[in-house]
């Protein structure tokens, strides 16, 4: 890999067309992913390809002007400490306000470089350009980071009612399944060992294995249950990961308190614990899935106390 300091004026030029070639790739991916739910923003990053379209336009006459027909192939993974792009593919999942972020980082990144290649330019000719390829990336940056703002209200709300759906979709609709598992099912083993046992240490160990053997079980379900490509639901792996934290989560609430020696003390803390856990679960449901508040309660403080109820009568036969 060469350092920035050690490149000629036309190493300099073919990395900025090389350059602008891959960020177009970008904008262009960014706006047909975001073109169905999130017009406005896709619009923006059309216009970003054609503005990348036109800087490498000008930068390859000025290089042929300079330099000739023929160019060297040199790419931002040539040269040491130059700002490096992720792969395209590794964008793909990014929520619309990481894009716009993304975006930002990017044009401010090639404002850097401008301003720096322009500062070492001998020619200029050369100099001018990266000059004003310089501001211009400027004016990009602030674009990118402005979008929200430059949007209607009518374009706005539309955007912000996709990206919640989205955001149900991906995240909290498989957070709350396994948030429900974990909190419920693992009631009945954690209180059928504690009131058999009348130990704090079993019962710990119980919901302990419990809980990260279901949030595993739970993780892998999900991921398998859908690969996100026409539910538009996301990539499996974010969903399971969702999913089995979120299970994992939850029976470890009313588990942990077991690690206090007394079995009582435990037992009544893990109990309060529980309350908690079904008030939450029933104000997720009301706050994101639009459910009922008395609705979700009843269903959920019901079926949890059924399930504790259930525990607790095995343990104690």
């Amino acid at each position: 890999m060469k350092k920035f300091s050690e490149l000629k004026e036309s190493e300099v030029l073919a990395l900025a067309i090389s350059s602008e070639e891959e960020d177009a790739q970008i904008y262009a991916n960014f706006a047909n992913r975001l073109r169905e739910e999130f017009p406005s923003t896709a619009q923006m990053f059309d216009g970003m390809v054609k503005e990348e379209q036109v800087h490498k336009n000008r930068l390859l006459e000025l290089y042929r002007q300079k330099f000739g027909d023929r160019m060297p192939y040199i790419t931002r993974q040539d040269v040491r400490g130059f700002m490096k792009r992720k792969p395209i593919w590794l964008m793909e999942q990014l929520r619309i306000d990481a894009v716009r972020r993304q975006a930002s980082v990017m044009e401010a990144e090639a404002f850097n470089f401008y301003t720096h290649a322009a500062a070492r330019a001998q020619d200029v000719d050369v100099r001018k350009l990266l000059g004003d390829l310089a501001l211009e990336e400027s004016g990009h940056a602030a674009l990118a980071e402005s979008s929200e703002q430059n949007m209607s209200r009518t374009d706005k709300q539309k955007e912000d009612t996709a990206s919640r759906r989205l955001f149900l979709l991906q995240i909290v609709q498989p957070g709350l399944a396994g948030l429900i598992d974990g909190s419920i099912s693992t009631m009945a083993p954690i209180f059928a060992a504690a009131f058999a046992t009348h130990q704090s240490m079993d019962a710990f160990l119980v919901g302990l294995a419990a809980s990260i053997g279901s949030g595993i079980s739970m993780g892998i379900t999900e991921a398998m249950s859908d690969d996100g490509a026409l539910s538009g639901r996301g990539q499996p792996w974010v969903r399971g990961t969702a999913c089995g934290l979120m299970t994992t989560a939850g029976g470890l609430g009313h588990t942990l308190p077991y690690l206090i020696p007394d079995f009582w003390t435990a037992t009544i803390l893990a109990s309060i614990l529980v309350v908690f856990e079904l008030f939450a679960i029933c104000w997720i449901r009301w706050k994101y899935m639009e459910t009922p508040f008395t609705s979700a309660l009843l269903q959920v403080v019901l079926g949890g106390a059924l399930v504790l109820l259930t525990g607790i009568m095995i343990g104690s036969a």
